[in-house]
């Protein structure tokens, strides 16, 4: 299957030179644009093709690529043609820098190639650049004619600069190769497991699928992954793999792992993207483009800094990418974008690949056979895809703005009254809920005139912001400019897996496009690649995965076992311990009690995890008159990085002393971090976590209910589970790790539990009385002493 090239793709990266522009000043290009090519091309004639696609096949280097795109206008007549290219943007023609204008007509010159390609008898053609300021709506036409040579020669010249970055990059290839095919697995000996795993994951890349596995703690499950797909790009199945997570800790260990195998010999180009705000220079904070040195000439600097960049690295980890940005004075965050077309590994946060509104153009504005995702920690996948999907915009940051307006002569009138005419729909949309004396509603359609004052506010805006000095109003407006583009992007998805909720709360009104089930939207974005394989230490039950993150009926599962041995862990079940929100008052004194016993049970380290932070306030204050001796510490609500290590440091090896730590359920403590050894000897639990009933939830619900599936399940029980394996999963980090995990519910001995424990937990106990718990935790740790 030949590699698609878009046409405007190799001229940005053939012909590019100047200043790289502001991100900003395109963020509504294809929305508006849009609108005004289909008003432009509604004026031609009735010879004029819109829209007429071109494409070539071409062997470059020995690879078979289809250089293919859309010309926005053809008229065809026996001899000669017209092709117009339609430009739009908010800048004066007469502004425009001679790069831009280059690369707009370098785009129509090798669309008049392609053109010339299909039709032998063409003998000139003149190419028509079209280009229209949004601001005042001027259009600006430059015609130039070409003939079938011209057009031939300028194609060869941008393709001869593509073949040296072609040949550049299969140099590397070369290079690469026969390391992969030489190295053989990095540790001695696989673990219970890896070989398994490892095979699953190659198989599922020969075949081409999208593979669920779930490889518990210990299983080594990133250097299981990893290994048999880089062997795969070894045999020129795939060329790129996208290593993708939610966390740093995760990205750090794909890290590592390419580090081990790089120690053996293995050469190949990885990366590792940091968001922009990590990234960005703290000097370019506060400068406009025009005035930010990193971006002034940007790309006359660029590819001197590539060949630099790549001739003497590797590992291409944030501390390399900064150091030759600075080095070349380039900006890091579009630096190592650039440099990410030459890595063999990306490794990354999930919105590179599934966020609508920032995964990267570069490499998924098409399907793609060469990539392959290997997505970390799937669990997290489930929640931030109904976020990436999901849009809301309010009043209180539009109130603002309508008040500062007033005061400010430099706001436009037809800004100020776009303003109020938005305000003005929102009290439409909001006045029966208020006339109700209700806080929210939820409705399937979204409201019928909203989308039209939004779409013109956001037109009034950008034409406004032109040339407008930094001041604390222009950034508000811009804020607020995002947000509403941002609202209007995700309306585009906006379908039956949807619902409109709208909000008051103290006079704020709150629209949302709320998605429930973005399962279909993964699934397309994980057929962009050659297949995928999504693993994380929880991911049961595996169906309920397959279903909410786009597996499809024809996905592979496969379900690993622990590679420790049971007996390691306790799992013990207070069957009197009730933690429904009702009775965690009236249990208030059993917890206490148990989580006492747990640690009198052995000196040591000790985490408790919590179902709400309000709950934790109260139990660490009851335990902490109850037990005034014992340790503490506990999470607070807002925590730093810094405050996050100073309260993990606390967990310290070989301690003399007990310490036990209070955690949020489902939050920054319960996944992603290892305390490994007598760090940690003991986890207690309290509730099943299900997450607080609230109206967004209990749409979930009802959605999969009215699916065939079990709403209830997928909604609340699964979802609180996965947070419950997850915590408890911090117990045992490695072979020699032993403790306790305490399960503070009589709802973990019901079916609807026990049915989805993991084979590692079937030897779990059912404590009925409270005097069972003490007895129950000695023995375990007398046990462990005698073997």
């Amino acid at each position: 299957m030949p590699i698609k090239l878009g046409v405007r793709e190799l001229v940005e990266f053939t012909l590019r030179a100047g200043d790289l522009g502001a991100t900003s000043n395109s963020q509504n290009t294809a929305l508006l644009g849009a609108k005004i090519h289909r008003r432009l091309q509604k004026q031609r004639g009735d010879d004029y093709q819109k829209e007429y696609y071109l494409d070539l096949p071409l062997t470059l280097h020995g690879h078979d690529f289809l250089l293919h795109g859309r010309a926005d206008g053809v008229t065809l007549a026996e001899t000669q043609a017209t092709i117009e290219e339609i430009k739009t943007s908010d800048t004066d023609f007469e502004k425009l820098s001679p790069n831009k204008l280059t690369l707009y007509w370098a785009q129509v010159k090798l669309y008049a190639h392609l053109l010339f390609c299909k039709f032998p008898d063409l003998t000139t053609i003149t190419l028509t650049l079209t280009y229209f300021q949004t601001s005042t709506e001027q259009v600006t036409q430059s015609d130039q004619t070409i003939d079938r040579q011209a057009a031939q020669d300028f194609f060869q010249q941008v393709i001869d600069e593509y073949i040296t970055w072609l040949t550049f990059r299969d140099d590397l290839r070369e290079r690469r190769d026969p390391t992969i095919q030489a190295l053989t697995f990095p540790f001695g000996h696989y673990r219970p497991g890896q070989r398994e795993l490892a095979v699953a994951v190659y198989k599922t890349i020969l075949s081409s699928q999208h593979l669920f596995a779930e490889a518990p703690t210990g299983t080594g499950k990133t250097i299981s992954t990893l290994f048999p797909t880089i062997k795969a790009i070894g045999e020129g199945v795939i060329q790129r793999i996208f290593y993708l997570t939610a966390k740093q800790s995760t990205r750090m260990v794909a890290e590592e792992a390419i580090t081990l195998m790089a120690s053996q010999g293995l050469k190949l180009k990885s990366i590792t993207l940091t968001a922009k705000e990590k990234i960005q220079f703290p000097e370019e904070a506060d400068l406009a483009p025009e005035e930010n040195p990193y971006m002034l000439g940007y790309y006359d600097r660029l590819k001197p800094a590539l060949l630099d960049l790549l001739q003497h690295n590797d590992q291409l980890t944030r501390d390399v990418i900064e150091t030759y940005a600075r080095k070349h004075t380039l900006d890091p965050f579009e630096f190592q974008l650039d440099a990410s077309l030459f890595c063999d590994v990306i490794i990354g946060d999930y919105n590179y690949l599934f966020d609508p509104q920032v995964h990267l153009q570069r490499f998924f504005a098409t399907p793609d056979p060469e990539n392959f995702f290997l997505i970390d920690e799937a669990h997290n996948l489930v929640s931030r895809s109904r976020d990436m999907y999901s849009a809301a915009i309010s009043t209180r940051p539009l109130d603002h703005l309508i008040d500062l307006s007033q005061e400010l002569p430099q706001v436009s009138r037809k800004l100020r009254q776009r303003l109020r005419d938005l305000r003005d729909t929102f009290d439409d949309i909001s006045e029966p809920l208020q006339r109700a004396g209700k806080t929210d509603s939820t409705f399937l359609t979204p409201p019928a005139d909203f989308e039209h004052d939004l779409s013109r506010l956001i037109e009034a805006t950008h034409d406004w912001l032109v040339d407008q000095p930094q001041t604390p109003f222009t950034k508000a407006m811009l804020d607020y400019y995002f947000t509403a583009i941002s609202y209007q992007r995700i309306g585009e998805y906006y379908d039956e897996t949807y619902r409109m909720r709208l909000t008051i709360d103290d006079g704020n009104v709150t629209l949302k496009q709320l998605c429930l089930d973005p399962s279909a939207f993964l699934a397309d974005s994980l057929d962009l690649g050659h297949g995928a394989v999504l693993f994380s230490a929880t991911l049961s039950p595996l169906d309920y995965y397959q279903t909410v993150l786009g597996g499809g009926s024809d996905s592979l599962a496969y379900q690993l076992p622990s590679p420790f041995p049971p007996t390691h862990q306790a799992i013990l079940i207070t069957n009197y311990i009730q933690t429904t929100y009702k009775q965690r008052q009236a249990n208030l004194a059993n917890i206490l009690v148990a989580i006492k016993n747990l640690v009198d049970g052995k000196t040591g380290n000790y985490l408790i995890f919590l179902p709400s932070y309000s709950y934790l306030l109260t139990v660490v204050e009851a335990f902490h008159l109850a037990y005034p001796h014992i340790a503490t510490v506990a999470q607070q609500s807002q925590m730093s990085e810094a405050d996050r290590q100073t309260f993990l440091a606390q967990f310290q090896e070989h301690p003399t002393q007990t310490l036990v730590g209070f955690a949020l359920l489902g939050g920054i403590f319960s996944e992603g971090i290892d305390l490994k050894a007598d760090r940690l000897i003991g986890v207690g639990i309290v509730s099943v976590g299900l997450p607080g009933i609230n109206p967004e939830t209990d749409l979930i619900r009802d959605y999969f209910d009215s699916q065939g599936q079990p709403g209830f399940a997928f909604a609340y029980q699964l979802p609180g589970l996965n947070n419950v394996f997850q915590a408890a999963g911090r117990l045992i980090r490695g072979a020699q790790d032993v403790g306790i995990v305490l399960l503070m519910d009589q709802r973990f001995t019901t079916s609807r539990y026990t049915q989805l424990y993991p084979q590692h937990w079937q030897h779990y106990q059912r404590l009925y009385r409270p005097e069972q718990l003490g007895p129950a935790i000695q023995a375990f740790w007398r046990q462990e002493e005698s073997l």
